[in-house]
Order: structure tokens, then C-alpha cells, then sequence
């Protein structure tokens, strides 16, 4: 296969390498997630191999593990999974913002799309909604944003900044 539809457009996954990082913490919900990416990469033509996989202890880890693997030159993309489902402190607030804002930062620094699969709910039931019920399949859509951004930067001219590199 190797190919991935957007739109009107296909897309050809052939020969992209996409790591993908997953939280630990909330694992019954990240697992799904991961089973969710997993398939949609194997399915356009992504062999294992071209998109290992990294635990990391929670979301709020995503970042400078995603930053590693961007700053290697060894991956077109980066995939980062994870679920911070709100309770009765603002300790969600915390960990989903700093989450977000250090994994755009990683994106932005490196060049390298590094996707925010990260689901930030109320409830359980809404993060299970969203792993492949009700809501779709998040993990999925996270790995098809990294296919379609990394295909897009293969045809884009590279900065003056990174051709000096």
C-alpha cells in the first residue's frame, strides 16, 4: 500500500519513518489509542520497524522525549500519545497545558511534526468515546495528521536556516 487519502489528495507514506510516544499513565486509554496509530500506520505502508514505539510515564514526559527523537534526524514525524482526564484538582490544567505547549515548541525548534494526540476530557467516558467510539478514533487521526504533515514537508522547499545545517 503505502498510500494515505486526504481529502481529494493521496498521499504516498512510502519510505517515512514516524516514532510514536505513548504515556503510560492512563494506559487502558492510551493502549487504545496506540492500537488506533498503530493500525493506521501499518496500514499505509509503514513497516514496524519505521515506527518504533517509546512509553514515557505521563504526559507531561511527552516533550523532551518527542524532542530527542526530532532533534535525531532519524524521523520524519512524531507521533505523541497520551489522556489527561480532568478530577477535582487543577492538576489537569497543569499537565494538558505544558503538555501542548512543549510539544508545539518541539515542532516549531526541530521542523519536525511532532502531533498532539493527547486527549484532554472531563471523563473517562469521553476519552473511551474517542478511541474509536462515538467520537472516532483519535490515535488514528493523530498518526494520519503525521503521514500527511511529513509527506507535505517532503515537497516543500527547506529554509535557508536548515539548507546552512
Amino acid at each position: 500500500m503505502g498510500e494515505y487519502s486526504a481529502g481529494d489528495r493521496t498521499i504516498d507514506a512510502r519510505g517515512l519513518r514516524v516514532a510514536v510516544v505513548v504515556a503510560r499513565f492512563n494506559d487502558h486509554v492510551t493502549g487504545l489509542l496506540l492500537e488506533g496509530a498503530r493500525s493506521m500506520l501499518r496500514d499505509h505502508g509503514l513497516a514496524e520497524a519505521d515506527a518504533p514505539e517509546y512509553w514515557v510515564p505521563g504526559a507531561f514526559e511527552l516533550p523532551v522525549v518527542a524532542k530527542r527523537l526530532a532533534s535525531s534526524g532519524g524521523f520524519d514525524a512524531v507521533v505523541c500519545l497520551g489522556a489527561v482526564i480532568r478530577g477535582d484538582t487543577p492538576h489537569f490544567d497543569y499537565v494538558a497545558g505544558e503538555a501542548a505547549a512543549g510539544l508545539s515548541r518541539v515542532a516549531l525548534d526541530t521542523g519536525v511534526p511532532v502531533i498532539f494526540g493527547v486527549l484532554t476530557t472531563n471523563t473517562l467516558e469521553q476519552a473511551l468515546d474517542r478511541c474509536g467510539g462515538s467520537e472516532g478514533h483519535k490515535g488514528a487521526e493523530a498518526a494520519a495528521t503525521a503521514l500527511e504533515t511529513a509527506a507535505l514537508l517532503r515537497t516543500l522547499p527547506r529554509s535557508t536556516e536548515s539548507a546552512k545545517a
